[in-house]
């Protein structure tokens, strides 16, 4: 039974953002911000800050030399008993390159939107941008909302890494606007991730006349592919993947290197050691004579791995959800996010709570539009009941 008080001011003010919702989401849809276009994602960054500062809400930048600056908008609430942030956090940079916008840019088909991030997750942003703008109108929340828009995350979040940690740490909960599933779930887990570069170092030789004298990089490469895909359990969910290689240097010559990268997936952090450890041991037995390995990690996610204050935080937002009228669940996945990052720091953190959409990181990416607002309203209910939770 829901005992909470309702958030009906922030619901309410909610009811009947879908246009100027639009509006923003097509504004940062065709602001290209491409990982490592600093310019770009700083563009999008602008974008929202515009926003933020029309509402009246203060906009903080923390400086990146390299990638995107990190934007925290913060609604305060200087009578509430706990002081901790409720962070509301998301990512404003995209896998598309530099002039997707421009030659695919936000366009509304039916009940769909389509263009470059729009779910991934530049819906996400909206729905958490109007969820801080809700409260700052309104007010109602238990503590102070900090919305944090980091940079760097779909390459695994370099720079914004620290910070994401730095402010999980100190945080009350995470709510991370990832897009919510296909089938209109929430996240319940998400797999780590590990992502490996490795070198393989032969010798050469004239593959026609001195052959023997050769020892092949790319043969010893072979070899280790298939130790490395026999790594792969289902049953225990590690995957390994070698998704790039390349190597050699003239197709009559014994190949003297050759270099790959490994995908690496799995489901509980200790799953992380025993693989490493795997992985190291294949790059350092060599079949092929005389040759030899190196290999270091180029990025990582942590898993989301659900705790009894994460699944006491879902049952929240589900009951709270259920009261808008939405009938979804959690649903765990193999992709990976920031989620993992805050959730590590020991916070409860709940991930897919944007607007639901599919398809990401292709041509044919959507939004579903008419989920923005009750996405909004459920992320707004959620934050109204934390303190009658105990959370």
């Amino acid at each position: 039974m829901d005992t909470a008080a309702p958030a009906e001011p922030a619901v309410a003010w909610l009811n009947g953002q879908q246009d100027r919702m639009v509006r923003l989401l097509a504004d940062l849809v065709n602001t290209d911000s491409s990982s490592r276009d600093k310019p770009g994602v700083d563009a999008a960054g602008a974008v929202l800050t515009r926003f933020f500062t029309t509402c009246g809400i203060p906009v903080e930048t923390e400086p990146q030399a390299i990638y995107g600056d990190v934007l925290r908008a913060l609604v305060a609430q200087p009578e509430a008993a706990d002081a901790r942030p409720i962070v509301l956090m998301g990512h404003r940079d995209t896998v598309f390159p530099k002039g997707e916008a421009q030659r695919r840019p936000f366009r509304i088909a039916g009940e769909l939107a389509y263009g470059p991030g729009v779910a991934d997750m530049k819906a996400g942003l909206v729905v958490n941008a109007f969820v801080l703008a809700a409260y700052h109108a309104v007010g109602g929340h238990p503590g102070p909302l900090l919305g944090l828009i980091t940079s760097d995350e779909e390459i695994a979040s370099p720079a914004c890494r620290p910070i994401i940690e730095r402010e999980a740490r100190g945080a009350r909960v995470v709510l991370n606007s990832e897009p919510g599933r296909a089938s209109g779930n929430i996240v319940s887990g998400r797999k780590g991730g590990v992502f490996l570069r490795f070198e393989v170092f032969g010798r050469p030789a004239h593959s026609g006349a001195n052959f023997a004298d050769g020892r092949s990089a790319i043969e010893e490469m072979a070899h280790k592919i298939l130790a490395l895909h026999r790594m792969t359990d289902p049953a225990r969910g590690t995957t390994v993947n070698v998704g790039l290689v390349s190597g050699g240097q003239t197709v009559n010559t014994v190949a003297p290197h050759a270099v790959g990268e490994i995908d690496l997936r799995y489901v509980r952090m200790a799953d992380r050691k025993v693989a490493l450890d795997a992985i190291g041991a294949i790059m350092d037995r060599c079949t092929v004579p005389d040759t030899h390995a190196t290999w270091d990690v180029a990025g990582e996610f942590l898993p989301l791995e659900p705790t009894p204050r994460s699944q006491a935080l879902m049952d929240l937002y589900l009951q709270g959800a259920a009261a808008l009228g939405m009938r979804i669940g959690g649903e765990f996945t193999g992709g990976c996010a920031d989620s993992g990052f805050a959730a590590a720091q020991g916070t409860p953190t709940l991930c897919g709570l944007g607007a639901v959409g599919g398809r990401a990181h292709t041509p044919d990416e959507y939004l579903e539009i008419a989920t923005l607002v009750p996405r909004a309203q459920a992320m707004a209910r959620l934050i109204a009941r934390l303190e009658a939770a105990g959370l």
